[in-house]
């Protein structure tokens, strides 16, 4: 649904840029009430390459780490983690005037799906997680890479890859506590 959405915003774009200019992430109209833009940004991408590469992420990202997914819940993760991104660009990155593409939440999913892989004591987990965490950090310290600057035609929001992996943790811890709770006073 998500791939569906995206590729037709996509096209839709092409034909009309109206579109891009009313839903893209754009700080200065989301200062002036246009709060739908912190979700919508993320659905947009520069070119086709950027949408192939963030739909093939997403599609990587499903794999891993289907088991631990129903339809309802992936849907309101997702939104959650659109939302978190972009609330959490707004108000710690106050210098990116724009932003378009999936992949701050797509580091927020995996970062999600790697933690339900620990929890459910599977080893990998672990290593997605440190995995994640290093790319990120290298990300902070180096900057992207410049071929997918180039691919993609902008520059690379490695912020958006900080915040979507942050924002993930968060969901994850989230739902950790809500289950923890659960749990005690199912045995109270």
């Amino acid at each position: 649904m998500v791939s569906l959405l995206c590729a037709g915003l996509y096209v839709a774009g092409l034909a009309s840029p109206a579109v891009d200019n009313l839903l893209a992430y754009r700080r200065s109209a989301i200062s002036e009430g246009e709060w739908w833009r912190l979700i919508s940004g993320n659905l947009l991408h520069t070119n086709q390459w950027h949408l192939l590469m963030n739909l093939a992420g997403l599609w990587v990202v499903l794999f891993l780490h289907h088991f631990h997914y129903h339809l309802k819940g992936l849907s309101a993760l997702f939104f959650v983690l659109c939302l978190l991104e972009g609330i959490g660009l707004y108000l710690g990155y106050p210098q990116l005037v724009g932003y378009v593409g999936l992949s701050g939440m797509l580091h927020g999913l995996f970062a999600y799906g790697a933690v339900q892989d620990i929890v459910r004591k599977l080893r990998s987990g672990y290593l997605l997680l440190v995995g994640v965490i290093i790319k990120v950090g290298y990300e902070q310290l180096y900057g992207a890479s410049s071929d997918v600057t180039a691919m993609i035609g902008a520059r690379v929001a490695t912020e958006a890859h900080l915040v979507g992996l942050i924002c993930g943790l968060i969901c994850a811890l989230a739902v950790f506590i809500k289950l923890k709770l659960e749990h005690s006073k199912g045995t109270i």
